[in-house]
């Protein structure tokens, strides 16, 4: 068995469903960008985050928005090793996934591979396994809803942070369905992290996880992202086995774009 099972825990961890009725006009999917963050606990470093928008594209004959994700655990930290990457293609309003593929590599160096497939049509999610491009399992998950997958929670909750509601999301993690909920409360704060001079203008917050992710990733997470159309994860805490860690912004590339200044 591999020490480590696939979910895309941006740590931020974040994701909303809703109607069309409450769409967001906000700028959030911006082709080529990249933002990373590093994970710590207790002022150690425990590994990095990066997240990349690539374009909006062709894919089985719909327009949707493809981005990708990496995790790495910081090769100094002993007893733990973490390389993963993952590739979610979604709808371009950012409402829900058609496709999302994780790639974890194992404690003997192995590539898993795990893929969900949704096909809404026939209200329908596949689940499959490989382990070095061997199939290993294949399973069929009925369901009646659109769902996000590990990477888009990313971009659904910077779409939605203002939302002001609270709502449970179907959410694919792991080998099946879960839920998360979310309470977008629409409360204005600030925040100060070290790759910023200035505190940054941000919305603020809160949800619990049904599920239990990497590192035993679980329970209830708080997050701040910036308060403009860009809606960039300033900083995020989540709780794991050692604790509540920190993730925060240390890198971005984003066309001008720079945090909001607080007043």
């Amino acid at each position: 068995m591999f020490k480590y099972k696939y979910i895309l825990v941006i740590s931020i961890v974040i994701l909303t469903f809703f109607s069309n009725g409450l769409y967001s006009q906000t700028k959030v999917f911006f082709p080529g960008e990249v933002i990373e963050y590093e994970v710590s606990f207790m002022g150690i470093k425990l590994g990095n985050i990066t997240i990349t928008s690539e374009n909006v594209i062709d894919f089985k004959g719909k327009k949707v928005a493809k981005a990708k994700a990496e995790m790495k655990s910081n090769p100094g930290i002993p007893f733990v090793s973490l390389h993963a990457f993952f590739d979610s293609w979604m709808d371009t309003r950012l409402t829900h996934s058609y496709e999302f593929v994780g790639s974890t590599k194992g404690d003997e160096n192995i590539w898993e591979k795990e893929t969900f497939y949704m096909d809404y049509d026939n209200k329908m999610i596949t689940y499959e396994k490989k382990v070095s491009n061997v199939v290993q399992e294949t399973k069929p998950i009925p369901f009646d809803k659109k769902v996000v997958d590990g990477c888009a929670l990313f971009f659904l909750a910077r779409q939605f942070t203002d939302l002001k509601k609270t709502i449970k999301v179907p959410t694919v993690i792991a080998t099946g369905l879960s839920y998360t909920n979310l309470n977008f409360h629409g409360t204005k704060s600030e925040v100060k992290i070290p790759s910023v001079k200035y505190p940054v203008k941000t919305l603020y917050f809160d949800g619990k996880a049904e599920w239990e992710g990497v590192y035993g990733l679980k329970g209830y997470f708080k997050g701040w992202f910036s308060d403009d159309e860009a809606r960039v994860p300033i900083k995020a805490q989540m709780n794991v086995y050692v604790g509540n860690v920190d993730i925060e912004l240390v890198k971005w590339k984003r066309g001008s774009w720079q945090p909001p200044k607080a007043n």
